[in-house]
């Protein structure tokens, strides 16, 4: 893991830099006439985005290696359980049908969303569920969250609600501010820089929960603080970008690998991987043409969706080997 830690962190600065400067065509004549405009424009319109880019990605990879460690389920997401779901639910409830257009409003309404979708995954999965009742309880709860959101779209006062909700929902990091990047970074660097200190107990959550409880651990307590972070994290992230998909799931799995399976120990690489793969897919999104945007949800789900396919195949040869 020492090895591997230094280079993604040059990766992650790697694509940082890359986020700033394409594209880079219509960037490097300005600069030459009018520096200051040049500058305005990285600073202004690309530095959110590739910040809340990087903070998005390593929070969703941070809380779904914590998650999976809990749940002993590499299936385990902030999406597949229904948190991000849940977080876009409590935000357009927030701001739609109750009129709270302030930023703290929105994250609440997020974080409850998340809090709420988090816990009845516990109540109905339990927290050592098999992964066929883990995935249907984290389908439901996400088809759940998802049709309440379109009826909270349908139910609000105002008639053009879906569309200025379309893209938020979509995933985007489009036409953000510096403001809101610091709103969505600071919960997610503090969540993370919290789950770290759970690293150790979540290692030793394999173990078994008799063996936790001789440790000292306290699992109630454990289980709530990862509930809780994960949804400070995640809600407060999709209530500035909106709803990103599979790269909580993704990134924990890379991040394993690296650490040789120990869950606790994937919350660091994991953080990385996410905001690698993540800035990475806003790289893409710039590829569409002019006057055309690719949302961010979508190329996460194009990338992603193929693995998670995978992943339950290779689950379903190891189990009946």
């Amino acid at each position: 893991m020492k090895q591997w830690t230094p280079l993604l962190l040059v990766a992650v600065l790697a694509a940082l830099a890359v986020s700033l400067a394409l594209p880079w065509a219509p960037l490097a004549p300005l600069w030459q006439r009018d520096p200051a405009l040049a500058q305005a424009i990285i600073v202004e319109l690309r530095l959110p985005r590739a910040l809340l880019a990087l903070f998005y990605g390593a929070m969703l990879g941070a809380s779904g290696a914590a998650i999976q460690a809990m749940f002993a389920n590499p299936l385990a997401s902030p999406d597949l359980t229904g948190s991000t779901s849940g977080a876009a639910l409590g935000a357009v409830v927030a701001a739609y049908l109750f009129g709270f257009a302030s930023p703290f409003a929105l994250a609440f309404g997020a974080v409850a969303g998340a809090l709420g979708a988090l816990g009845l995954l516990l109540l109905l999965a339990g927290p050592k569920a098999e992964t066929a009742t883990f995935l249907l309880a984290g389908i439901a709860i996400s088809a759940l969250a998802g049709a309440l959101t379109t009826l909270a779209l349908a139910l609000a006062p105002s008639p053009f609600a879906f569309y200025d909700a379309y893209q938020w929902l979509m995933g985007s990091l489009i036409d953000r501010s510096l403001g809101q990047a610091a709103f969505a970074a600071i919960p997610a660097t503090l969540a993370i820089v919290l789950l770290l200190r759970f690293a150790g107990p979540l290692d030793t959550m394999v173990l078994g929960e008799e063996v936790m409880q001789s440790l000292g651990h306290k699992i109630g307590r454990l289980r709530l603080w990862v509930v809780c972070l994960t949804a400070l994290g995640v809600g407060a992230c999709v209530a500035v970008c909106g709803a990103v998909g599979f790269i909580g799931l993704v990134a924990p799995v890379f991040a394993r690998r690296i650490v040789r399976g120990h869950p606790g120990r994937a919350i660091l690489p994991a953080a990385l991987i996410g905001a690698l793969l993540l800035v990475s897919a806003d790289l893409l999104t710039r590829s569409a043409p002019i006057g055309r945007s690719l949302p961010l949800g979508v190329i996460t789900a194009l990338l992603g969706a193929p693995f998670f396919l995978w992943l339950v195949a290779h689950m379903r040869w190891s189990l009946s080997r």
